[in-house]
């Protein structure tokens, strides 16, 4: 049967990505690569609690399952600098309690999976919304990790869906569709939550504690923890200004948020802040403001290629270029350059 091989051929395919992504990045993605070994394993156990009818797989797969959306937290929330609460583990261990005292206690274990995903997709999804510190992410890989963590609460919230779903369908038919409905949740949601992961993970270097002071034990100013003064706001964008025109900072493509924090010895959350405050934008459009500008006077005075051009504007990508420039100017880089056709110096 089709559906059966799926959740081994998707767990043949997580362990192998996690292989080549350890090779690869070793030092930068090891948390990413743990997460595809742990929905590896998972997705193997369905393939087995399905086709072979043992007891230690069917309390197995609960148990791991439970931990995905967990671990996918801890690894969206550890590129900014918050530290979350043991209280995360009290999921999964309601799930072992549920499995070990099920003939005792007979607790709702798939309503209780099914929460789990739901409060984890819902606060993903909440937390993709606010403007988060990300404190090591470079601003080039901002907006990219941002919606990583938007699609992976989705994909939390989806698998909630398809838990649901397969109790309505045993509830109803016996569990005739079941099969099909698990095919289909392994074939988009652990590889689309998967990927989000990697993205996170690569794009999120390894931090050194002890060669960088940590943000807290930065100076901090008098102010409220909610708003800064207007006068406090203006100092600190002030200062970020000078910072830039006068350093050009933002030609750094790995520049990140704890660097600046550094650089001014101000808070990264008051940068951020007063950034918002002011210019009503977050702290990676306003790096990328001054990236553009650069990039302007190079396209205007220079007969440079645009690849050249992004790359030395401090930019990654290609389309990360083209899509910031567009926002800012209107018009795509090779427009700009035509629109102005100003003679080369």
């Amino acid at each position: 049967m089709l559906a059966i091989p799926v959740p081994f051929v998707v767990s043949l395919l997580l362990i192998l990505l996690a292989v080549t992504l350890y090779v690869r990045l070793a030092g930068q993605a090891k948390s990413a690569c743990l997460f595809l070994a742990l929905c590896a394993a998972t997705t193997g156990l369905v393939g087995l609690r399905w086709t072979a009818d043992m007891a230690l797989f069917s309390m197995a797969q609960p148990l791991l399952a439970s931990l995905i959306p967990v671990a996918a937290w801890l690894i969206f929330t550890h590129a900014s600098p918050h530290r979350l609460a043991y209280l995360h583990v009290a999921g999964p261990i309601l799930v072992a309690v549920s499995l070990f005292t099920h003939p005792f206690l007979a607790l709702p274990l798939d309503e209780i999976i099914t929460a789990i995903y739901l409060f984890y997709g819902i606060a993903l999804v909440r937390y993709s919304a606010k403007e988060p510190l990300l404190i090591h992410v470079s601003f080039s890989h901002w907006e990219s990790v941002k919606r990583a963590e938007q699609v992976a609460g989705w994909m939390l919230l989806f698998s909630a869906v398809i838990d649901a779903a397969i109790s309505l369908d045993f509830a109803v038919n016996q569990g005739k569709y079941s099969l099909y409905i698990l095919t289909l949740a392994h074939l988009v949601l652990l590889p689309v939550l998967a990927i989000a992961v990697i993205i996170v993970s690569i794009n999120t270097p390894a931090v050194d504690d002890g060669a960088q002071p940590e943000i807290s034990e930065l100076p901090r100013a008098p102010s409220s923890e909610s708003l800064l003064t207007q006068d406090r706001a203006d100092e600190i964008v002030a200062r970020l200004d000078k910072l830039m025109r006068e350093k050009a900072s933002y030609l750094d493509p790995d520049l990140t948020l704890a660097a600046l924090s550094r650089k001014l010895g101000i808070p990264a959350k008051q940068i951020s802040m007063a950034v918002n405050q002011v210019h009503q934008k977050s702290i990676s459009r306003v790096v990328n403001e001054y990236r553009i500008e650069h990039a302007k006077q190079a396209l205007l005075n220079t007969d440079e290629t645009i690849t050249h051009i992004l790359m030395n504007a401090g930019f990654q990508t290609k389309s990360n270029f083209n899509r910031e420039f567009s926002r800012i100017a209107g018009v795509t880089p090779s427009t700009f350059r035509k629109q102005s056709a100003a003679p080369l110096r």
